[in-house]
């Protein structure tokens, strides 16, 4: 294939209303709608192009656009507005597999042709390329594609957000104009928000650097000016406050990301001189949500429908006068979880007892020729504090109609639903609304009246005094289930004739996302599982729902901001995420880290380790966008490892037990007398029980785990290392002048029946995990925290 053919040979098809099946031609271009949830020049259209796949793989083209997509929609504010947009993909056959310069090809192909010509920049020279752009043909072919494909149906530049997919497992994308995304890469569906942020929202980025291994230095060092970004600042929180400027209406606020909305040096490829809103958010690490103060933007460039930056809202024609016993009406936008408050005034006085609805009848008002009739609509939203936003034109519109004295002439209208939330039928497969959803119609409008419409939740009806073209599911309190809901509407004026009917599937089901962890050293006493590991450990989230569509994963470190699962980076799928104390360098970033500075972060950031006790809640969001109920663990990450067994018992011992030389492992061991460790052995412990007493003299190691021991301890002049977890300790434990260096001798979630005496070793502590001491605690272990009751 040349670069000519390439950016030329475009067959393009009819669109489709569910994914194609006949295989297509290479070269072209078939436009799929995914979601449609009204005319396209009333909403904010998402074209989802993918680029490098070939007929083969337009299966995983697909795939990969419900992973983005759903991942997308789990994520505020996309997840509340979803029904603002329209959704098309449009599917592009290839001829190569790949995209130009994929910087984990080996090597490299400076050569691949695809239709949008999709390309790592510097992929051919640089192994860290992220950034994802279309070559100079492949921007004329985009152009096309978009010309002939939808342009025809309303969709304009100022309307349209676009995203390319790129067939590569390779991390990377980009913003400007139009994004471009990663189709494989375990972090490809967070890219795509992150790029999207960009794009449609105009945010910067905010992590600390523009070469990922190179700190950026300060953002400026004389004549410092303030940034034009909307949530990068040199001000102080103070001064947000005093001058009521940037995010100082969020200060002190929980972020949606993790922390408190606050002042945070680094931002902008910059390390210093330059302060973001919070620790992290999606603009500074992929995986965490936006916080509110991009929430905010990213509300308000959505509702505005982008560049058109007008809230969309249709009505009674605005440019004829109205009748006085006319039927005025408007169709708004529909959040998914609130509604949109319309107020109605005559002469600009309020009309009471309209009850949000979108329907005013003028008979009965009194109004005369010369009345000015108007509307306001305004979007309610907790996500937007700014005045100036809410009041604009992105989220408040208005219509004005002046009565003439003439009444109007009623023309004969269908009785109809014109537009509805979708009903779930979708190409992944059978969808449904979610439990929580507020569920609308809109119907055609007879200028003397307004249709009915009836509610019914399996059949039966639900009150509606104001004829409500919404229902609030959320407000039913539905119990865990599926439900059928249905909306009919009929005409008063004809009871018995014609009406439409519209039927949505009500997903009310949880959807959840268990953990598949790594073995630990011990598992601790409690309501909470409480494992303990040296060094690290591992977690693999499963979400699985009750229905078809992509369920989307999440985890939370020690309450700091909900985190999407996406596996490991650059593994296979299935590789579950790692968390150690400092985290793990991929391509010179740090992922799973447990220590300070956040989960992930920047490697030239300095991290204090995260040994200890970390809590970890996981969750799912399933397709209809129901938020599973959290489920958690502890984790207690000690320092230290365990030795290689060169002795291994199991079962049980009759007799007593004397270890004098190397490391003598007891896998679940029952020893019926006393155990001994002479010095320069170690004795590993792990379940089962010592009937007897345990001393140990100048050991090298000795560890208990998850076990009894029913005689007396006494553990002196260890060398290396003294650790116990989960284990039950009957008699009287003594610890004394165990030097283990740096590493303190450590007692983590054990029951301890008999004293407890300390003296003359390095530091003793527990690492968060308290041991519950029933007798009387002396010397260096007086100070170790009681379990709680």
């Amino acid at each position: 294939m040349t670069l000519v053919s390439a950016a030329t040979a475009v067959l393009l098809t009819a669109p489709q209303t569910a994914w194609a099946t006949a295989e297509p031609e290479v070269g072209s271009a078939t436009l799929v709608p995914l979601q449609i949830t009204g005319p396209a020049s009333q909403r904010l259209n998402l074209v989802v192009l993918g680029d490098g796949y070939t007929a083969a793989e337009i299966p995983k083209f697909r795939a990969d656009v419900d992973r983005h997509l759903n991942v997308q929609w789990s994520i505020e504010p996309f997840r509340s507005y979803r029904n603002y947009f329209n959704v098309y993909a449009i599917e592009m056959v290839s001829g190569e597999s790949g995209i130009r310069c994929d910087p984990d090809d080996d090597p490299p192909n400076p050569d691949r042709i695809t239709p949008l010509g999709l390309h790592y920049a510097d992929g051919c020279v640089n192994p860290l390329a992220r950034g994802i752009t279309f070559q100079s043909y492949g921007t004329q072919a985009l152009n096309r594609y978009l010309a002939e494909l939808v342009a025809p149906l309303g969709v304009t530049a100022s309307n349209r957000q676009v995203l390319a997919i790129a067939n590569t497992d390779t991390y990377g994308g980009i913003g400007g104009t139009n994004a471009t995304t990663s189709g494989g890469a375990p972090q490809g569906p967070l890219i795509s928000p992150h790029e999207l942020g960009h794009s449609l929202g105009q945010l910067q980025d905010e992590y600390p650097y523009s070469d990922r291994p190179t700190p950026g230095g300060p953002y400026c060092t004389t004549a410092c000016s303030e940034p034009a970004s909307r949530h990068h600042t040199r001000l102080t929180e103070q001064q947000m406050r005093d001058q009521q400027a940037k995010w100082w209406r969020w200060l002190g606020e929980e972020s949606e990301s993790g922390g408190v909305i606050g002042r945070y040096e680094g931002g902008m490829y910059r390390t210093s001189a330059v302060w973001r809103p919070s620790a992290h958010s999606i603009m500074r690490w992929i995986g965490f949500h936006y916080d509110q103060v991009s929430r905010e933007v990213m509300t308000q460039r959505i509702s505005g429908r982008r560049d058109t930056n007008a809230m969309a809202l249709s009505s009674t024609p605005t440019g004829q006068p109205v009748g006085p016993t006319d039927v005025l009406w408007v169709e708004t936008q529909h959040p998914v979880y609130h509604e949109l408050t319309v107020t109605w005034a005559v002469n600009g006085t309020a009309v009471p007892g309209t009850h949000n609805s979108r329907n005013l009848a003028l008979a009965g008002l009194g109004v005369r020729a010369g009345d000015t009739v108007s509307v306001t609509v305004q979007d309610p939203t907790e996500f937007v504090r700014d005045p100036a936003i809410r009041n604009g034109a992105a989220l408040t519109q208005t219509r004005q109609w002046t009565v003439r004295a003439e009444p109007t002439t009623p023309v004969p209208v269908p009785v109809a639903i014109t537009g509805s939330t979708p009903t779930g039928s979708t190409p992944a497969g059978e969808g449904a609304v979610g439990g929580q959803d507020v569920v609308y119609v809109e119907t055609t409008h007879p200028a003397d009246r307004v249709l009915d419409v009836t509610w019914r939740l399996d059949g039966r009806a639900l009150p509606n005094p104001y004829q409500s073209r919404n229902v609030d599911l959320g407000a039913l309190n539905l119990g865990p289930g599926t439900y059928q809901l249905t909306a009919t509407v009929t005409d008063p004026a004809a009871p018995g004739g014609a009406s439409d009917s519209r039927t949505w599937t009500v997903d009310n089901v949880e959807a959840a996302a268990p953990a598949n962890l790594s073995e630990p050293l011990a598992t601790l006493p409690g309501r909470t599982p409480h494992h303990v590991y040296f060094e690290r450990f591992t977690m693999g989230l499963d979400p699985t729902d009750d229905r078809m569509g992509f369920t989307v994963g999440e985890f939370r470190l020690d309450r700091d901001g909900w985190f999407n699962y996406f596996g490991w980076p650059d593994a296979p799928p299935g590789t579950p995420f790692l968390f150690t104390p400092t985290g793990t360098i991929i391509k010179s970033l740090v992922y799973g880290n447990l220590g300070s500075g956040g989960l992930s972060k920047a490697v030239f950031e300095q991290t204090d380790p995260g040994y200890g006790t970390h809590t970890v809640e996981h969750r799912a969001i399933d397709a209809a966008g129901n938020v599973g109920t959290a489920d958690e663990f502890r984790a207690t990450v000690l320092p230290g490892t365990a030795p290689a067994c060169t002795t291994t018992l199991t079962g049980n011992r009759p007799g007593n037990l004397v270890v004098t030389s190397g490391v003598t492992c007891l896998d679940g061991a029952r020893v019926a007398g006393r155990v001994t460790v002479r010095p320069g052995a170690s004795l590993v412990v792990s379940g089962g029980s010592i009937a007897g007493a345990l001393t140990t003299d100048r050991a090298a190691v000795v560890h208990l785990f998850d076990t009894t021991v029913n005689g007396a301890i006494r553990i002196a002049g260890t060398t290396t290392d003294v650790t116990a977890a989960g284990s039950t300790l009957v008699g009287a434990v003594t610890l004394s002048g165990n030097r283990t260096g740096d590493r303190p001798v450590i007692l983590a979630g054990n029951r301890v029946d008999g004293a407890l005496a300390c003296t003359g070793n390095g530091a003793v502590a527990d690492f968060g995990a308290r041991n519950d001491v029933r007798g009387s605690k002396t010397g260096q272990c007086a100070a170790l925290p009681r379990a709680a009751p």
